[in-house]
């Protein structure tokens, strides 16, 4: 008989936790997932990714019927109405939906669900909610939280974090956003659709930092044309309650007049940091580096023989499907085959309209490291982006000059999302520009924009 409880325990119930744990009970092993949450999913099932794209959705309907960009495809909709109560409750369906089908796939696959916060009392213990667990193999999958704003006060009324900013209960008149990365975009837009105005305040040159800067310029543009007041190489210096609203400060990065903005409703949006309060990682043996992080081999396990750690409590982008791969990876290993994650080839979505994608290296980092080629197709030169009036936004292939391999790939377009997993499987298998280019796509659709960028880094598009 073991002296362990668990073969494994996972602490955490986000995308990588549960997707650990499960793949670890489907290869034998005895598993179980602490999570203090109510319901499973983490961060992003419950306040993130799902009611976020939610929101987002709902969102754009409403933009399209009330704004009367559907009378030119003869749709005509005549006193179109928000709802913002019923738009409210399809975001907390999709959320009970999906993270009671992580609670049914745990009972399914016979992973038991500690309820309660974990901490670690030794090296191969936890104790949760008052009780300690061993276990052979503890793996770290807390996710991440919201970074505070120095001298800020967060108090989800006025000033808001992401998850404040899923719940407002009316369209405040004007949103500030402080931060123009994804989350910070993403929300805003949500908000100017259904009719606030929406200032973004950015401390760097442009918004989407990490992404390709053409991208990068791109979006900007696109986002002022919808109407956002994008306010770059800008910082806030203090933000104050002011009777129903808020008064923040901000002056140039670089130094200057200090001026005043005045919102409803002011998101704070600068980015997210790891989760390792109160695990007691001392406990273990274990400490941060200087970001915060857990550090770990190329296996993921830690400088603690038996606990592994994956997600955005790792180094890496804060991503769920990359969390999701390090679960699958991390479970694959403790059972002793082979789990791989090539952190090369990660996507990464902004889910605003149009979605914006990209994988592999910008065209900056690629010729950092040598001579590349680069080929661009515009959506306004795709047929089905012309038949359906959707044409903002282009696809951008960037290839080794000499190899042909592709490097990276970045794309403006409605569905950019969907169509950047083409680009990640093809870059997975080491695929060059000539084979995008000769794979027979079908027609008419939004990816035979990639085979014509792919053909224009070879100089040879058909349809420009």
């Amino acid at each position: 008989m073991s002296d362990y409880d668990f073969d494994v325990l996972v602490i955490g119930s986000g995308p990588g936790g549960y997707v650990a744990a499960i793949r670890a009970a489907q290869l034998g092993l005895k598993t179980a997932c602490a999570e203090s949450r109510e319901t499973l999913g983490g961060t992003c099932l419950n306040v993130g990714c799902i009611p976020s794209k939610a929101l987002l959705h709902s969102s754009h309907l409403y933009e399209e019927a009330h704004s009367g960009a559907l009378a030119k495809f003869g749709v005509k909709i005549d006193g179109a109405s928000l709802d913002l109560d019923a738009m409210h409750g399809q975001r907390l369906k999709a959320v009970k939906g999906l993270t009671g089908g992580i609670e049914f796939l745990f009972k399914k696959n016979k992973v038991e669900w500690l309820k309660g916060r974990a901490a670690f009392t030794g090296k191969d213990t936890v104790e949760v909610a008052g009780k300690t667990y061993r276990a052979k193999n503890i793996v770290i999958a807390t996710g991440s939280s919201v970074t505070p704003l120095p001298g800020v006060t967060v108090d989800n009324e006025v000033i808001v974090d992401s998850t404040g900013a899923l719940e407002l209960a009316k369209v405040p008149g004007h949103m500030v956003v402080i931060g123009g990365g994804v989350i910070g975009l993403e929300l805003g837009s949500v908000w100017r659709r259904l009719g606030a105005q929406v200032t973004v305040v950015e401390y760097l040159d442009q918004i989407l930092p990490g992404m390709d800067g053409e991208v990068r310029k791109e979006a900007a543009k696109l986002f002022k044309k919808q109407g956002f007041d994008i306010k770059t190489s800008t910082k806030v210096t203090k933000v104050e309650r002011k009777g129903d609203g808020a008064v923040l400060t901000v002056e140039p990065a670089a130094g200057g007049e200090a001026q005043t903005i005045e919102a409803d409703v002011v998101l704070v949006a600068i980015g997210r940091r790891p989760n390792t309060d109160g695990l007691a990682l001392d406990k273990a043996g274990l400490a941060v580096n200087q970001r915060g992080q857990v550090d770990i081999d190329h296996d993921f396990a830690t400088a603690v023989p038996g606990i592994w750690a994956i997600g955005d409590v790792v180094p890496g982008p804060m991503l769920a499907h990359k969390a999701e791969d390090e679960g699958i990876a991390v479970a694959e290993n403790i059972a002793g085959l082979t789990g791989i994650v090539n952190h090369d080839v990660i996507p990464s979505v902004v889910y605003t309209s149009p979605e914006i994608a990209g994988v592999g290296l910008t065209e900056e980092q690629a010729k950092e490291r040598g001579e590349v080629k680069v080929g661009k197709f515009p959506m306004l030169a795709n047929s089905r982006a012309k038949t359906i009036d959707d044409t903002a936004g282009f696809v951008k292939v960037i290839a080794d000059a000499k190899s042909d391999r592709v490097l990276g790939v970045w794309i403006v377009a409605s569905v950019a999302g969907t169509m950047i997993a083409q680009a990640a499987q093809a870059m997975e298998f080491g695929a060059t520009s000539e084979d995008i280019a000769y794979t027979c796509h079908a027609h008419p659709t939004h990816p035979e924009a990639l085979k014509e960028a792919a053909m224009a880094v070879q100089g040879l598009p058909i349809h420009i």
